[in-house]
């Protein structure tokens, strides 16, 4: 088991713990040593040979004894035990936005509801107005966040279907048949979150690489095996298909199943109309084949420069591409540095040395310390006093990583009025200002658009975090007008955050070319809360190509030295 799997389950553990109404600090010691893991470098089955499990802070040995048996088996009693206290159906509704396990255990207790459905039917029904603090808005909250898991059922966090897919594609290109593999489909498009993944392959002959795909490892169930086309069911949910053709076949194979539907409809409409016929299988001028080696020579063949897959939503892609103005998007290499990165001095699981000692791995000139502000207690923001003592300690960490450039700055809660945190004298001692929302989602779209404004003409706001607030297939973001958000922080100056955490992909790529109509700047922002979690740039890279970005559009993109004086400028506005 990796990582997140180990850290799903203790997560789990501790949910059900509380249901049953176990200690507090026993559910708290499981929720805690999940967030541990799910931060952790090292994958914790190495720890487990190697018998460090034990000296990761926060592991005792009680719980280290539980996730070596976990790693080990694969599976652990006591788990499968607790599981068995409580029907299915009250775990699931763990997933509904705002229902904790407190919550849920009254519903459970009080009214004995079990499933979604009968918990939809009672909220239809105003039975949880009766129970204390279950009120009309909660019970029109839980309504909300039950349509919002019907649609999205059997839909993944890009992060794990892109790991997935690669896995899989790194087994299947060992295949001697295998001639060309390309991952396709919404992933090779980059949406935001994926149902199933689509792999197209060529090969001397289908049958061996059929017969390997159905066997894979992670492979739960067949649900069709054939010459042309396989699908198989993951352990994680996750349906995969795939296509094998010969490789003459190939791109053009690539091309249908990489979608997306309505920009192959558009491009089919445009072969017709130079009597073309596009489909799956080739390009047609009658019967005769027009022949094509790759993706490219299809889209030169209709007259039309090459279009990226992360632009390929008839969005305006096929008539840039026919006049050449298709931009040159922004690449993972042109990513000079970082913001938005937390440590233990906040919610963090790695203290600042490990996280800068990471940025400097990973090759940045720069990086963005920005813990969470005073009011943020749930997540130990910064008391005034807290961030001298924060300063004071990157002080002389600059003088250990002298081959980076550590800035100081905070992620500051934007108050319900669109204040700030801090009083002006520690704003204006940061080097920059990433201004978020984390409360009060409830607010009116008039109400929370005047609230973000507010802060984002604050002369210390840099940068607006997560702008909806949104957490994918978790919960919807809070109401706000964002035209009207993006028009005032392209007149203020201030730089529009696009959080490249899976959970977020927040700016939403959808809304990327009006940024940059209207010369908005963008961030693309790891919200790292790990070592690891800095590497969720490269997923942010891909929203940010989705949303037609190129390199000059994006701060992060300039080297250390003009990154300093933007910064100092701002400052001096």
């Amino acid at each position: 088991m990796d990582n997140k799997e180990v850290a799903a389950v203790l997560e789990e553990i501790s949910a059900l713990l509380e249901l049953k109404g176990e200690n507090p600090f026993k559910c708290r010691a499981y929720a805690n040593a999940a967030r541990t893991i799910a931060g952790l470098s090292t994958q914790v089955s190495t720890l487990v040979k190697t018998g460090q499990l034990v000296e990761i802070k926060g592991i005792g040995e009680g719980l280290s004894e539980k996730i070596t048996e976990l790693v080990t088996r694969g599976q652990l009693p006591y788990y499968e035990e607790l599981k068995k206290s409580f029907p299915a159906g009250v775990q699931d509704m763990l997933r509904v936005q705002g229902l904790g396990p407190k919550r849920v255990k009254v519903l459970y207790e009080e009214l004995g509801i079990k499933t979604l459905p009968a918990l939809e039917t009672a909220c239809r029904k105003n039975r949880l107005l009766g129970l204390a603090g279950f009120g009309t808005k909660m019970q029109e909250n839980i309504l909300n966040g039950l349509q919002y898991l019907k649609r999205h059922q059997d839909h993944f966090l890009y992060d794990q279907a892109f790991e997935e897919a690669q896995a899989i594609a790194t087994a299947l290109k060992q295949h001697p048949d295998v001639i060309r593999l390309i991952v396709a489909g919404s992933l090779r498009r980059h949406k935001e979150i994926i149902k199933d993944i689509d792999l197209v392959v060529s090969a001397r002959r289908t049958e061996g690489v059929m017969e390997t795909f159905s066997r894979l490892p992670d492979v739960e169930a067949v649900a069709a095996k054939g010459d042309t086309k396989s699908s198989v069911a993951l352990r994680s949910g996750i349906r995969v298909d795939l296509r094998v053709v010969n490789d003459k076949e190939f791109p053009y194979a690539l091309h249908y199943f990489t979608g997306s539907a309505e920009h192959n409809t558009a491009l089919r409409s445009r072969a017709k109309t130079f009597n073309y016929k596009l489909n799956e299988y080739g390009l047609f001028r009658g019967d005769r084949l027009i022949p094509c080696t790759d993706e490219a020579e299809i889209f030169k063949a209709l007259k039309l420069a090459y279009i990226p897959p992360e632009l390929r939503e008839d969005q305006g892609e096929i008539e840039a591409a026919e006049r050449g103005t298709l931009p040159r998007l922004i690449e993972d290499g042109d990513i000079r540095g970082v913001f938005h990165v937390h440590s233990t001095w906040s919610d963090g699981k790695a203290p600042l040395k490990d996280m800068i000692e990471m940025a400097t791995r990973l090759g940045f000139e720069y990086v963005g310390i920005s813990d969470h502000s005073k009011s943020a207690a749930y997540a130990g923001g910064l008391k005034d006093d807290q961030v001298k003592q924060q300063q004071k300690e990157l002080d002389q960490l600059q003088r250990q990583f002298p081959q980076i450039t550590i800035l100081k700055g905070i992620e500051s809660d934007i108050l319900t009025d669109g204040a700030l945190d801090y009083p002006e004298r520690i704003l204006a001692g940061f080097d920059f200002v990433i201004a978020s929302i984390h409360s009060r989602f409830t607010m009116s779209e008039t109400e929370m658009t005047k609230r973000v404004i507010t802060a984002i003409k604050n002369k210390h706001t840099t940068m607006f975090g997560h702008p909806t607030g949104r957490l994918l297939l978790e919960r919807e973001g809070y109401q706000v007008n964002i035209p009207e958000v993006l028009k005032v922080a392209a007149d203020h100056g201030v730089v529009v955050e696009l959080n490249a955490n899976p959970h977020r992909f927040d700016l939403d790529w959808r809304w990327g070319q009006l940024a940059k109509k209207l010369g908005v700047k963008i961030s693309i922002n790891p919200d790292a809360h790990s070592t690891e979690g800095l590497k969720d740039v490269r997923y942010g890279v891909g929203i940010a190509r989705k949303a037609w970005f190129t390199a000059s559009d994006v701060i992060n993109t300039l080297p250390v030295a003009k990154m300093v004086k933007f910064l100092q400028a701002r400052k001096l506005r």
